[in-house]
Order: structure tokens, then sequence, then C-alpha cells
């Protein structure tokens, strides 16, 4: 039984810390979208098709 236990504990910390790094990417994906629409929007009048 304790070998079950300590499965399930390491999947369990393997599940928090994709989770972390999923956040992150997120949020970092996120800042890198609203960075670059800021710039295109300041750059708007440059922009020609």
């Amino acid at each position: 039984m304790e070998r079950i236990y300590k499965t399930m504990r390491n999947i369990g910390a393997a599940n928090i810390a994709i989770g972390i790094v999923l956040i992150s990417v997120g949020v970092i994906s996120g800042i890198v979208s609203i960075v670059t629409g800021a710039v295109l929007l300041k750059r708007k009048s440059e922009i020609t098709f």
C-alpha cells in the first residue's frame, strides 16, 4: 500500500508543477500579445496595404 501512496504523491507533485508552468506560459503569452497589440495600434498610421 505504501508504494501506491508514494506513486500518488509523485503524480500529484508533477501535476502541480505542470499546472504552474502552464499558468506561467499563459500569463507571459497574454502580456506579449497585449504589448504587440499596443505597438501595432501605436504605429497604425504607418501601415499601408
